[in-house]
């Protein structure tokens, strides 16, 4: 068992290159726009850097939700108040996401507006993998504390 999970753990570091594609097409609009006079490239490098986030994302939540990676989430997941309020304020954005997107995906006029609002949901997709592994976080380093 243990192997599975050493396993799982190293291939969640597969979400560190795809944040940095993700920060690559962030910063390749604004490269297009002033080094090469190419204005219409936001948006759909916007819709490549969502999915990025969103299969990063993904990625992240294969990691140990027995281990907290600093002192910073430690102190917020022993916590109760502040573990609900991260709690909640991670539901509102998987909510948000999954909304923004469903909406825009069904309403939008043009194909890159659909693109868009199909890598907001694949953003949602990731945060509720990450929400599910920070639910369990929190109830383990809760039961620690009732030890």
């Amino acid at each position: 068992m243990k192997n599975i999970e050493r396993t799982f753990q190293i291939i969640s570091y597969l979400q560190y290159p795809f944040m940095l594609l993700a920060l690559f097409y962030c910063g390749k609009s604004i490269y297009d726009n002033f080094a090469l006079g190419i204005k219409d490239t936001f948006l759909p490098n916007l819709n490549t850097a969502l999915m990025l986030i969103g299969i990063g994302v993904s990625f992240s939540a294969l990691q140990d939700s027995t281990k907290t990676q600093n002192n910073f989430s430690k102190k917020i997941w022993q916590n109760k108040k502040k573990g609900a309020i991260a709690l909640l304020v991670m539901t509102c954005m998987v909510l948000f996401f999954f909304v923004a997107g469903g909406i825009g995906y069904f309403t939008a006029t043009s194909s890159i507006l659909e693109e868009i609002s199909m890598g907001l949901i694949v953003l949602g997709i990731g945060y509720m993998g990450l929400l599910s592994v920070a639910i369990n976080m929190y109830k383990y380093q809760q039961s620690l504390l009732q030890e």
